[in-house]
């Protein structure tokens, strides 16, 4: 038996019951997928979510943006990037949404493939889906999105859909499992709450910590 095989058997040891009977229960109670507390500030219509993830993620440091269709994401973009000065260059994944925006012809905007390169200073991607409650950004990784994308860059944008925010993590698992079927998950399933920050020294916010100094979300109304 290996170390872990010999601890896992003490443990087991010490349970109190029958051992099929408790693995049974666990199942059972898996299988069931009882939603936990839901924080009620989370709940409301979408002009609610909206408002509530807003405050919440520029209550952290970051910025977000609204616009009315997805085909306004490229003009967001290059606002925002001439606002702060920075150069119109832009890292992307492979994702179909993206991919198919109205983007301004070389030398406009220039896009550059993914995965990131840590000399990159802007990157964007799709958010899979937004939190109100927490102010959270949740984002798979893969092909269309690696998630080199959310962790090398100076500037990390996201474009989220209104119609993927929703009022708490409750009701984004079951948005998962449908995408993957049961018991498969992405290989990376990251929760951004805001651009990359520490106060482990001596309690002063410094950023970037492990990621992105600055992070821009922008908001589809329509979508």
């Amino acid at each position: 038996m290996s170390a872990r095989d010999v601890i896992l058997a003490r443990i087991a040891a010490r349970l109190p019951g029958d051992a099929t009977a408790r693995r049974a229960a666990a199942v059972r109670h898996m299988a069931a997928r009882s939603a936990h507390v839901v924080p009620l500030r989370g709940a409301g219509d979408s002009g609610h979510r909206i408002t509530l993830f807003s405050k919440l993620m520029i209550g952290v440091g970051g910025t977000v943006d609204q616009v009315e269709t997805l085909d306004d994401v490229p003009r967001a973009v290059a606002a925002h990037l001439g606002a702060a000065g920075l150069p119109p260059v832009l890292r992307k994944g492979a994702d179909e949404t993206l991919r198919h925006l109205p983007w301004p012809r070389p030398p406009g905007l220039p896009l550059l493939p993914a995965p990131a390169d840590p000399a990159d200073h802007t990157t964007l991607s799709m958010a899979f889906a937004g939190v109100a409650e927490s102010g959270t950004l949740l984002l798979l990784s893969g092909a269309d999105n690696p998630a080199t994308l959310n962790f090398l860059p100076e500037l990390h944008l996201v474009v989220l859909p209104a119609a993927r925010l929703h009022g708490c993590y409750e009701d984004v698992w079951p948005l998962v499992r449908a995408r993957f079927g049961d018991g498969h998950m992405p290989s990376t399933l990251n929760m951004i709450s805001g651009p990359s920050r520490t106060a482990d020294i001596e309690q002063t916010i410094v950023r970037p910590a492990h990621g992105p100094r600055d992070l821009h979300v922008i908001i589809v109304l329509g979508a």
